[in-house]
């Protein structure tokens, strides 16, 4: 009976390897096996398609292509390929010995030459009229707006095999949807590899890519960076960002950061100007983290705008001493007064109010340690430490808004929500995809999470504008304008302890407060005309806000 079952046994196994390879040739490997069958019988070339265009939330183009050739020779048909390659080379500023020596190869009966040729050097070609030399239309690349949003657009460059490839921004992140289907064309070929001349020929037309429709905005995209680069030389900044979101849609409504690269040119730029730092870049956020805090605590009911604090002298937290960033002490204030004074040792006493758990439970309510799934491709998140590695003094820092990183676009994001009665939004680039054929889908706004109530929310709004109002940033405020905000200076880590000469001055705020319809993220690194935010990234927010 063991014999019986053990022979049954190895024609089971012997059986099932069968199945299994022809299920390998049938299904997994089928498309390579029917690549090799066509490649004994057919010569086959690509017809690469036109890549979708990027377009600003009016319609017009910030990415479009131009038109451009693929040249290529087919060496059966030139008579003399010495002559042919003297002439053609200077052109294609090649030597005319690579170029025999390219035509020459066996068997090869189609040769490209050059891709993304522009339209005046194959008018230069034509004129030559040389049998053997042939063209197919293609496109490349052309910014109107010259390297307006560089870093949110990304660019195209060409992967191993010389295709073309979106990098970085949207070029990246949707570069199935823009880069579409190419074509071919299919010639039946001899056992010498060339062509029969009488054999079928069969073209496949390309699948243009899809356009995308932005919720960017040109005139603000415009202000944001002309005030930026105007800002960023007045203040002696080394870098700087500025981020525009609406609350309602979490839609970006512009974006820009410097120094920055020409997405046209974009290899005679250093690589390490290609990431985005405002989905890339981590900075410790300082006092407008504030913000995010003393929300919590009004939502917890642990403190109220009129909660009254002692601010007499420094606090101790173990062996350290935290004091207020300019070292004055106005004794019993309320909570409102502790923004408008922007008072770190007012924010110990809310963290301490919240305690660990509840302050970690909103620094995560609020997307920090994770990403913001913004449709661009180098968005990173800093790590936050394990809630169990938060220590006493860990958690007094992060309450006015340092031992934290994050990143620009988590940051507005948080402090739209505010803005938002309380509700986080993903943020999204593109409002709009468009197919080839004019079909239209709508990306349609997505709620995350409500962090706080509407309640909430509208109180620390108030308390943001009397921040603005009544703070250290008064003075540049524009006239006639409810603005909620708040100023930033954080000091920057450098090999384990904080530089107090290098700073991070930033404002983060949105208008108009009764009902808002932007909220911007100003941060400028290493100001040298001075190191506050109140100084330096305050006024260049209003001047943008005032644009906008």
């Amino acid at each position: 009976m063991f014999r019986v079952w053990s022979v049954f046994g190895l024609f089971a196994i012997v059986f099932l390897l069968i199945v299994a390879r022809l299920f390998w040739w049938q299904v997994i490997a089928s498309d390579e096996l029917q690549r090799q069958a066509a490649s004994q019988y057919y010569l086959q070339f690509t017809l690469p398609a036109s890549r979708g265009e990027i377009l600003s939330s009016d319609g017009k183009p910030l990415v479009m292509n131009q038109p451009a050739y693929l040249v290529f020779a087919e060496p059966a048909k030139i008579p003399d390929v010495g002559v042919f390659a003297k002439l053609v080379g200077p052109i294609f500023q090649q030597e005319p010995a690579d170029i025999v020596s390219k035509l020459t190869i066996a068997n090869r009966v189609w040769v490209p030459l050059g891709r993304k040729v522009a339209s005046q050097t194959v008018d230069e070609l034509q004129a030559l009229s040389l049998k053997g030399l042939g063209f197919e239309r293609e496109t490349k690349r052309f910014y109107p707006e010259a390297s307006m949003a560089a870093h949110t657009i990304g660019f195209v460059g060409s992967d191993e095999n010389g295709k073309d490839r979106g990098y970085f921004g949207l070029e990246g992140y949707y570069d199935r949807e823009l880069r579409g289907k190419d074509g071919k064309i299919q010639l039946e070929k001899d056992v010498r590899g060339t062509p029969i001349l009488v054999g079928t020929a069969v073209r496949f037309e390309p699948e243009n890519g899809r356009n995308l429709t932005l919720y960017l905005d040109r005139s603000i995209q415009y202000s944001v960076e002309k005030r930026l680069k105007e800002g960023m030389e007045t203040y002696g900044a080394k870098e700087g960002s500025v981020i525009v979101m609406d609350p309602a849609t979490g839609g970006i409504l512009a974006m820009a950061s410097y120094p920055n690269y020409d997405q046209g040119t974009y290899g005679e730029f250093p690589k390490e100007l290609y990431k985005n730092p405002i989905v890339a870049g981590s900075f410790e956020p300082g006092s407008t983290f504030k913000t995010l805090v003393m929300s919590a605590g009004l939502e917890e009911k642990t403190v109220t705008p009129a909660t009254i604090f002692n601010e007499e002298g420094p606090v101790t937290i173990g062996e350290y001493a935290v004091r207020t960033w300019n070292n004055q002490y106005h004794g019993p204030i309320t909570m409102s007064k502790v923004l408008e004074y922007s008072s770190n040792v007012g924010m110990v006493f809310v963290g301490r109010k919240l305690g660990k758990e509840t302050m970690l439970k909103y620094i995560h309510a609020f997307g920090f340690g994770e990403s913001t799934s913004i449709d661009l491709e180098d968005e990173t998140s800093p790590d936050i430490r394990e809630d169990s590695q938060w220590h006493d003094i860990d958690l007094a820092t992060a309450s006015f808004g340092q031992g934290i990183a994050v990143t620009p676009i988590q940051m507005v994001r948080a402090v739209a929500s505010l803005a938002n009665d309380g509700w986080l939004m993903e943020p999204r680039v593109v409002k709009e995809v468009v197919d080839a054929k004019g079909k239209h889908v709508v990306i349609k706004p997505k709620k995350i999470r409500q962090v706080v109530s509407a309640a909430t929310a509208r109180v620390i709004t108030e308390m943001m504008v009397s921040a603005v109002d009544l703070g250290e940033a008064k003075w540049a405020k524009p006239k006639g304008y409810r603005i909620a905000g708040k100023t930033g200076t954080a000091q920057i880590p450098v090999a384990g302890h904080y530089d107090e000469t290098k700073t991070i001055a930033s404002f983060v705020g949105f208008a108009p407060a009764d009902d808002p319809k932007f909220v911007m993220l100003v941060t400028l690194r290493e100001p040298t005309s001075s190191p506050w935010g109140s100084e330096t990234a305050a006024p260049l927010f209003f001047t943008i806000a005032k644009d906008i």
